[in-house]
């Protein structure tokens, strides 16, 4: 079985994912196109050596309707001949992309495999595609549905975590993103957005806020307790009646903003990097896939960081750095809790609580910044997972070659 090997990340910046953020005029095809045409200009990709493009999206509907993978290479102009999947396993859809495309590599049945992400989440809102989870009550009743707010502020009750651990995990997140961003961490990924006429429109990621303070954060009010009120708490304390309420300690500051953006990773086989000259960055080592109990929801990356690392022969000693998306602050800190992962390699340009969560394409994101850091450190191993509604998690292992 061949070695599938990483060539290339890119990403837009991450933009505010409400009317009036710096990329709600821009068309999500558009940010796709983006990464599309820096990947093959970074690289001097023949396209028509692509074997297939897969793009995760959570919200495929209106403007990223009608499988905007395929979609977005037509219009980015790349060989007709490569096809193109749009994939949705809800927040892990733009790392699993990356999973499904280094199995097809490894397999040996295809050779160069895009995988990715993109979303528009001020002009296609979360929740726009419906589905009866969340809005069948018959359905949602008998699967024990809730919020995922809810669920996070479910994990804070049964772990005991206080709302100060939170905001105070959330305000280092803010902390190291900020200086990530002035030391030009990131630049090696992002792809400026522009304009028509090539004028930038967003060159950084734009809801980093140096200026966060714990005092700020304490006085920002709960998120989700009217939310839980509607009957969703009652739900849960049915599953977890050793608690007596929820505490509904997630608030707007220590949760993941709504965010829009896009990235790529380009992975492929040994032989096509030596066809074009190409140095491999890293090698997909392996990714665990598993799902968990769904109504508290969010604990799924431990498990599935286990699997990964069993299927590798590995230990969580051998992992140098870490990345868990930061959907909410308290799943985070479950899983360092649970995995035993030293703060100091978890995270350590802050996540989606500074920077934003742009559904479909976080996964990707998360790898490709697991990755510059690597190299930036000089380090070999590094892990990626994300919580993902309905109890799933996903894994991916990556080594340095």
């Amino acid at each position: 079985m061949q070695e599938a090997y990483i060539y290339d990340c890119v990403r837009t910046p991450r933009g505010k994912g409400k009317p009036g953020g710096a990329l709600y005029e821009v068309r999500p095809v558009d940010l796709l196109k983006t990464v599309l045409d820096a990947l093959r200009e970074r690289n001097q990709l023949d396209t028509e050596q692509v074997d297939d493009a897969l793009i995760g999206c959570v919200t495929p509907v209106d403007d990223q309707g009608g499988n905007i993978a395929k979609t977005g290479l037509l219009y980015a102009g790349w060989s007709d001949r490569v096809p193109g999947m749009q994939l949705n396993r809800l927040c892990a859809s733009g790392l699993e992309s990356i999973n499904l495309a280094a199995t097809k590599v490894r397999s040996g049945w295809e050779d160069l495999v895009v995988g990715g992400g993109v979303e528009s989440m001020s002009r296609v809102p979360m929740g726009s595609d419906g589905g009866p989870l969340m809005f069948d009550p018959a359905v949602s009743t008998a699967t024990h549905y809730i919020p995922q707010g809810v669920s996070a502020d479910l994990i804070a009750g049964t772990a005991g975590y206080s709302r100060q651990q939170l905001d105070e995990y959330a305000l280092q997140s803010h902390q190291r993103a900020a200086e990530a961003q002035s030391s030009g961490y990131f630049e090696r990924s992002i792809v400026p957005v522009t304009d028509g006429n090539g004028l930038p429109i967003l060159d950084r990621d734009e809801m980093i806020r140096p200026a966060t303070t714990l005092d700020k954060l304490s006085s920002l009010r709960s998120a989700f307790e009217r939310v839980g009120a509607y009957g969703y708490d009652a739900v849960a304390l049915r599953r977890y009646p050793e608690l007596h309420s929820i505490p509904h300690i997630h608030t707007a500051g220590n949760s993941s903003s709504l965010a829009d953006g896009a990235s790529l990773v380009l992975v492929g086989s040994e032989q096509i990097g030596q066809q074009y000259g190409w140095q491999p960055r890293a090698r997909i080592v392996s990714f665990g896939t598993v799902s968990t109990e769904p109504t508290i929801m969010l604990q799924g990356p431990a498990p599935a960081a286990r699997k990964a690392l069993r299927k590798a022969g590995l230990q969580p000693s051998d992992i140098d750095l870490w990345e868990m998306n930061e959907a909410f602050a308290s799943p985070v800190l479950k899983f360092q809790e649970a995995m035993e992962v030293p703060m100091d390699r978890l995270n350590v340009n802050g996540g989606a609580i500074a920077m934003g969560h742009p559904l479909g394409a976080t996964g990707a994101v998360l790898l490709g910044t697991l990755l510059d850091e690597l190299e930036r450190r000089d380090l070999k191993r590094g892990l990626a997972a994300l919580c993902v509604g309905t109890g799933m998690g996903v894994a991916t292992i990556i080594e340095r070659v």
